[in-house]
């Protein structure tokens, strides 16, 4: 956890000028997402080949290499606060978040990137009592956030979830696949986050990072489900929102493989809004920017 924090830190910190009062209202005044009775679809990924590794920008996406992939199905959208909300239940399931606040080596607790107040940066801590359900904290509540892809989720929990749900993680390849596969150009690997225009089409940062998220998109932090138009293929939020979980090793072995980027990566200095972005993630790591969605065999 401790080596996952400092791998964020140098990649992920952010700030904003508004204190955090005005971000929770600016997100208040947000209606879309979803209806629950569209919510939990499939989408059929059709085989194919996808060039891995496409336009590389970073030297862990390359080199690049064309594969075939077979044909599977995938969720429309990131599962969310309220689907697994009744996996714990129906499981009394507990997160490693949720573990960790037993640990005596000061490993507790899951990251939390705060926004600055009063025009300091804003950083990432390791907040015991952040979890799933209590994403900023103790005292903190989901309430009113059902259609919100869930966080504070190691790949663990993902998995977990998964074998419940009768899916399981994608592989880097079907998630690099799937998403660049739907993108409105699939020539501009960037094509997913800003149309021609550069206007935003998906959850990230707009404005100079690390000082200021000016909220072009509609949001400072997690958006619900589905308020940004689908892909070519129909599935939502695979660029920007959360990073998600796949079931790939990065290269080290050691760590998970997340995709996708989220809500904290800017147009000035993450730039991993991109299908071929990856980077990695301690398997029992977990953080408000982190969340999954699931795949299954073809039915």
């Amino acid at each position: 956890m401790k080596r996952a924090i400092l791998i964020l830190l140098p990649l992920l910190l952010a700030s904003a000028c508004q204190p955090e009062a005005e971000v929770k209202n600016s997100e208040a005044k947000v209606n879309c997402g979803l209806p629950v009775a569209q919510q939990g679809g499939w989408v059929k990924i059709p085989a194919g080949s996808v060039l891995l590794g496409q336009d590389p920008s970073f030297p862990e996406e390359g080199p690049s290499m064309r594969v075939q992939v077979n044909g599977f199905e995938m969720q429309t959208h990131e599962v969310t606060n309220r689907e697994f909300a009744a996996f714990v239940a129906a499981k009394s399931y507990v997160t490693d978040a949720e573990k960790s606040l037993t640990r005596q080596d000061g490993g507790a607790g899951s990251a939390v990137f705060e926004i600055g107040k009063g025009g300091q940066p804003g950083q990432w801590k390791l907040v015991p009592g952040a979890t799933w359900k209590s994403p900023r904290g103790p005292g903190s509540t989901i309430e009113g956030q059902d259609d919100k892809p869930v966080i504070h989720v190691s790949r663990q929990d993902a998995k977990a979830y998964a074998a419940w749900a009768g899916g399981r993680l994608p592989s880097e390849i079907e998630w690099e696949y799937a998403a660049q596969s739907g993108l409105p150009d699939q020539a501009n690997t960037r094509s997913g986050a800003y149309d021609p225009q550069k206007k935003p089409i998906a959850n990230t940062w707009q404005g100079l990072f690390p000082f200021l998220d000016e909220g072009g998109d509609g949001f400072q932090s997690t958006a619900p489900v589905g308020c940004f138009s689908p892909s070519k293929l129909g599935l939502y939020d695979m660029i920007g929102n959360v990073w998600e979980w796949t079931e790939t090793p990065f290269q080290d072995g050691v760590s998970g493989t997340v995709k996708g980027g989220s809500w904290l990566c800017s147009d000035n200095f993450c730039g991993r809004y991109r299908p071929q972005a990856r980077q990695p993630q301690d398997i029992d790591f977990s953080s408000n920017h982190i969340g999954f969605r699931l795949v299954r065999d073809e039915r």
